[in-house]
């Protein structure tokens, strides 16, 4: 069966607070080992208010320490903002503590406005260097060497696997020349990912860290009992979304009743594009939206997205589709069901 795995942007939630948001992702994270979901990743973002995993390495050891099987790990790290010595070091630490279960995917984009950017950046002009900056770091993964100037400590010698991410080629391509595995940024800029998939694989070199291309695909995936209330629960993230686009960065909304009089019919189209990836309504339609989607896109691993107000239908979300990942095989055709 293809491997389902989790991404949380830690979401806070109006009425809530960031002390909640976190004891709600280590229930999620908890929740999604017992269902089988093979790891949970965490992304970095900052001076939004409705998202509290910008301290991503923190976040993943308490994570990790609260879990005992799923891997957990960042989806990711946007390393223009960090020294590449810095993130060996904290991943270092984290494969050191929780060995066999940690992994460091590598964003090129900031993770938040330019003001913010420049804030982080503070020693920094700007991602033109990230191909480089991704070499260092690796270099910082393999075993010492004597008279080795700079090491990581801890991170020399520590297996620490390491993904590029992005949403454009630019990412494709440099994945497939380092020989890395890829995630795409399929659940809210999908519309360069089937080129970037045919880059990648086309391209791959193999590498020490990998023999043949693997790629992971994000699907927004949101379930509920019914289709009409799958559909509700979606227009949190479809509020966030043109809230984003009106530059109101605020705390993720409760879920509304009619979002045709929310936004704009110019809002409405950006937001469907932005969200094209996405499966919506009760078992079956989440059952067949997924086939379908794997179908067409033959991911190695999929990794799903729920940014829904209410925890206890975001822990039914992921529930509903767990259940129908057993029903059908890698190429996404159903399983015959006896019984």
């Amino acid at each position: 069966m293809i491997p389902f795995s989790v991404l949380d942007l830690a979401p806070v939630c109006e009425g809530s607070d960031v002390a909640q948001s976190f004891r709600n992702t280590l229930d999620l994270a908890r929740h999604a080992e017992r269902l089988g979901y093979h790891r949970y990743w965490l992304a970095e973002h900052h001076n939004m208010p409705g998202i509290a995993s910008a301290a991503t390495a923190v976040l993943i050891g308490h994570v990790a320490g609260g879990t005992s099987t799923i891997r957990v790990g960042a989806g990711g790290v946007m390393l223009p903002n960090h020294a590449p010595l810095q993130v060996a070091e904290q991943f270092g630490t984290l494969a050191s503590l929780y060995p066999g279960r940690i992994d460091l995917g590598l964003g090129r984009a900031p993770g938040t406005d330019q003001p913010t950017a420049r804030a982080l950046r503070r020693y920094f002009d700007s991602a033109e260097t990230f191909p480089n900056d991704v070499v260092e770091l690796l270099r910082y993964f393999e075993p010492a060497e004597p008279g080795q100037p700079v090491r990581a400590v801890p991170g020399a010698g520590v297996e620490v696997p390491v993904w590029l991410l992005g949403s454009s080629l630019f990412s494709a391509r440099l994945a497939a020349a380092l020989g890395l595995p890829f995630a795409f940024a399929s659940h809210f800029a999908p519309d360069a990912m089937s080129d970037a998939l045919d880059i990648y694989r086309r391209e791959f070199r193999a590498s020490a860290r990998l023999d043949k291309p693997y790629a992971m695909l994000a699907l927004n995936v949101v379930a509920a009992g019914t289709n009409d209330e799958a559909r509700r629960l979606f227009t949190t993230l479809q509020q966030s979304f043109v809230n984003l686009r009106r530059g109101k960065f605020g705390l993720v909304p409760p879920p509304i009743d009619d979002i045709e009089t929310f936004w704009t019919e110019q809002e409405k189209f950006g937001v469907e594009r932005a969200l094209g990836c996405a499966v919506v309504g009760d078992s079956d339609s989440v059952r067949n939206g997924i086939r379908d989607f794997i179908t067409r896109h033959h991911p190695d691993e999929l990794m799903l997205t729920a940014n829904i107000f209410d925890h206890a239908a975001r822990l039914r979300s992921f529930e509903i589709a767990a259940s129908v990942r057993g029903q059908f095989d890698e190429g996404g055709n159903s399983r015959r069901q006896t019984g």
